[in-house]
């Protein structure tokens, strides 16, 4: 029996590698000597891009100490790998035959994880940190910058990163502010000036097609669950649209560039740095999927595993393991599934993706999320265990 192992993390329970090991261990288990075994930690743009990406690249990381979610100093990763050491398929979707890429996970200076839970609210958070890192991979002669922008807590249409890169937001009176967040977006009266110094060309790695407003914007979409009350989104969806018609006038951009999809991914940074720096969209799993290879690799597996947190009828948009199952349907692979907890109903939606795909909820229904987290991994280990025994007997 040939495994493929591709997990995704267990959000505040485990690293998508460590849910690969523990997968792989118990598949041992299951198997004996029976098993040949191969591990693929994804990422959705989010915890762990860099590290995973740099660590398959044979790059390396270095560490940076900026600003985080709230003006707190956090220490954040840049990866740094040769283009000419990526697999040919990521030359289609990053175009750049050689030279230094960057590679940057906005969660790492702007993370929701980063904030504790009574301080998530869009109006306390910036993005500086992540244009402080943009600007450091530019100085160090970065040929082209990779940004994942999964796992955010901001929803500050990237404001903080453009103060970080030059960008000034003045009040009446002229006066630039300084560490910008959403808190002072009414004391906005004019933008002006320019990115510092020559920055590479930015590719935003990401699968979330939301434009920046409307009900299908940030703030109506991602903003609840970084703390905006129902009676807040209105408003700040407003104040927000005003702020980007703005940044357009002043760097003579369209405004329709907030329609572009993705524009409205992690509260908009993605629309600031396409308005002033350029930067493009690239899907997220695609790249993934080149970089590390997943197609040679699922062909050389008889089956995959594959899984993370929360499995609902949200994860079909495209999340990792969804498509991971598709491409195994597609492959003719077998398929297991595992994650902290399943929507109800769920499992009928995934055998329509792939008709042999087994799921598996590793929580017990009366386990509370505080201790399902804290159990998580030793709940994987058993789950895949068990399943795997029951197809080893098979």
């Amino acid at each position: 029996m040939k495994l493929l192992i591709a997990f995704d993390k267990f959000k505040d329970s485990m690293t998508a590698p460590y849910a690969c090991e523990l997968a792989a261990r118990a598949a041992a288990t299951a198997f004996g000597e029976k098993v040949d075994i191969e591990q693929a930690p994804l990422t959705d743009g989010g915890e762990g891009f860099c590290s995973i990406l740099t660590q398959v690249a044979g790059g390396r990381l270095s560490e940076h100490l900026v600003s985080g979610p709230l003006g707190q100093k956090v220490t954040a990763p840049i990866g740094w790998v040769q283009a000419e050491d990526l697999p040919s398929q990521v030359h289609a979707l990053l175009p750049l035959a050689a030279g230094k890429i960057a590679v940057i996970e906005m969660a790492s200076a702007a993370g929701l994880e980063q904030v504790p839970s009574e301080q998530r609210h869009p109006n306390n958070c910036t993005t500086y940190g992540v244009g402080q890192l943009i600007q450091i991979a530019s100085t160090q002669s970065a040929d082209a910058i990779l940004l994942g922008i999964g796992g955010s807590a901001t929803s500050d249409i990237g404001f903080g990163a453009l103060e970080a890169l030059g960008i000034q937001f003045l009040n009446t009176s002229g006066q630039a502010l300084t560490n910008v967040t959403p808190a002072d977006w009414d004391q906005i009266d004019q933008i002006s000036g320019s990115t510092r110094g020559t920055i590479p060309p930015i590719f935003i790695a990401c699968d979330v097609e939301n434009p920046l407003l409307g009900p299908q914007g940030a703030a109506a979409v991602y903003g609840p669950q970084k703390g905006l009350t129902p009676e807040e989104i209105e408003p700040f969806d407003h104040k927000a649209g005003t702020l980007a018609a703005k940044l357009c006038a002043a760097v003579d951009q369209n405004f329709s560039l907030k329609d572009i999809p993705g524009s409205g991914a992690a509260g908009g940074i993605g629309f600031a740095l396409k308005v002033c720096c350029g930067a493009s969209f690239v899907a997220g799993f695609d790249l993934v999927t080149a970089w590390l290879d997943l197609e040679t690799r699922m062909l050389r597996a008889d089956a995959v595993l594959s899984g993370e947190g929360k499995i609902d009828r949200s994860s079909l948009a495209g999340k990792g393991p969804i498509a991971l199952i598709k491409a195994a349907a597609a492959a003719d692979k077998g398929a297991y599934l595992f994650a902290g907890a399943l929507e109800d109903g769920i499992e009928a939606e995934l055998s329509k993706l792939h008709q042999a795909c087994q799921a598996f909820a590793i929580s017990p229904k009366e386990m509370t999320l505080k201790e399902a987290l804290a159990k998580g991994p030793e709940n994987l280990e058993l789950s895949v265990t068990k399943a795997l025994r029951s197809a080893a007997k098979r």
